[in-house]
């Protein structure tokens, strides 16, 4: 009897030292790459240093400094809007794509194809196609004012339609990956419960709010978390579209970080602005994801 407990002891031990073996690489891997760099980038931010290391410790002197900076606070405030811009467009528009072509038709499949080929294509390709577009001297903007007698616009020039043009640009790119996301949620409904729905006579709007939202919510909160996410570190497009302007109204946090960190060589003062995006984005994400679960228990 001793005997059989003990090796049922080993194998017990054996068992949790396995599963450890098992997450060992993942764990590495997330405390070299994660971790590691986030810890020297919290003490970064509480030095000056430059590309030659660190010359001395400031405390949050560079905190200071950023919260007086009305550059810094702009490109805060162009994030945030663009944020406002971009995520429930692309939670609405995914999700409204993604009714419309949660059907076994070959021209869905089509469809789906061409919705989500977009976003496989990189930054330089999308901003480029955009500028094309958007240009005031022979863009397809200005010829589609130009045949109904109006002033062409320049989106890229004016602070005024500078973001918005970014946003939808942004929204063209990323729309396949919500879509997907949404489709997936919706195939694992089941049809059954349509079907009855049916029977009582109940309308494509009734379904929709009353199966079909609540059956998918979870994924929902999920869009919401990884657009949030996304879109905070908007970067590629305002630098390759705008480079920043006109008068800042397109720099975003991650922008300033890149001029501040490698153009200036203020490393200290980049890594205190990068804590600030990353806090911002944690705090976001939070809030959304405790009112999606606040929803979800109600």
């Amino acid at each position: 009897m001793a005997k059989q407990i003990a090796n049922a002891d080993r194998r017990s031990a054996w068992a949790r030292w396995s599963g450890i073996l098992f997450v060992a690489p993942y764990l590495c891997l997330f405390v070299l790459m994660l971790l590691v760099p986030l810890v020297m980038g919290m003490r970064l931010s509480l030095a000056r240093g430059d590309l030659f290391g660190i010359r001395e410790f400031v405390g949050l002197e560079n905190y200071v400094r950023l919260f007086q900076d009305p550059v810094f606070l702009r490109t805060v405030w162009n994030t945030l809007y663009f944020v406002l811009l971009t995520v429930p467009s692309l939670t609405i528009a995914g999700l409204l794509l993604a009714l419309a072509l949660n059907r076994e038709t070959r021209w869905a499949a089509i469809m789906r194809g061409i919705f989500f080929a977009s976003f496989v294509l990189s930054v330089t390709v999308v901003t480029l196609i955009w500028r094309l577009l958007l240009i005031p001297n022979g863009g397809l903007a200005a010829v589609v004012a130009n045949s109904i007698g109006a002033e062409p616009i320049s989106f890229l020039g004016d602070q005024d339609w500078a973001m918005p043009s970014i946003a939808i640009t942004t929204i063209w790119w990323g729309i396949g990956l919500p879509m997907v996301l949404f489709l997936a949620a919706l195939q694992q409904v089941p049809r059954d419960i349509y079907e009855a729905a049916a029977l009582d006579n109940a309308s494509r709007m009734r379904m929709l709010f009353s199966i079909t939202l609540p059956a998918i919510r979870r994924t929902i909160a999920l869009v919401l978390v990884i657009e949030i996410i996304l879109q905070f570190q908007l970067f590629g497009q305002p630098q390759l579209m705008t480079g920043g302007g006109p008068n800042n109204s397109t720099r975003p946090i991650v922008l300033f970080i890149y001029e501040t960190g490698w153009s200036q060589w203020q490393l200290g003062y980049a890594s205190a602005a990068a804590q600030v995006l990353f806090a911002l984005i944690a705090l976001v994400a939070m809030v959304q994801y405790r009112i999606s679960s606040k929803k979800e228990r109600g």
